[in-house]
């Protein structure tokens, strides 16, 4: 088992599992929430030290804290946190490479070989 594998395993039957379903459930790159909406996804409080300490939404910390790793298993990152609002902002994370398209299940892409020569997307040749 790869090292992400296992983080995903602890992530979706930790603690904060129901926040790392809802955000692998997600289809968009980001997601703006606030405090309270976690805390009722996730079904109970949050620690104080979420509401007084900005190092707790810290990212790159999955392998110590289980919060951490219920968003960055599920492929997220922090990227705004606002403590006097209660709010948060939640981007995805590529790690170099784009995420595949829920598409590609559905329609998959297959080559057909080489584009013929003949065939042109100019516009000259269109028109």
């Amino acid at each position: 088992m790869s090292n992400e594998q296992d983080y995903q395993q602890r992530a979706s039957t930790g603690k904060y599992r129901r926040l790392f379903s809802h955000l692998s459930d997600l289809s968009t790159s980001e997601w703006r929430t606030t405090f309270g909406e976690i805390e009722s996804i996730i079904g109970f409080e949050l620690p104080s030290s979420a509401r007084r300490h900005r190092p707790w939404w810290a990212n790159g910390s999955r392998q110590v804290h289980s919060h951490a790793l219920a968003w960055s298993a599920a492929g997220w990152e922090t990227a705004e946190v606002d403590m006097v609002a209660e709010t948060l902002l939640l981007r995805r994370k590529f790690a170099g490479k784009e995420r595949p398209s829920r598409m590609a299940g559905i329609l998959p892409v297959h080559s057909v070989g080489v584009w013929p020569p003949m065939l042109s997307l100019r516009r000259e040749d269109l028109y």
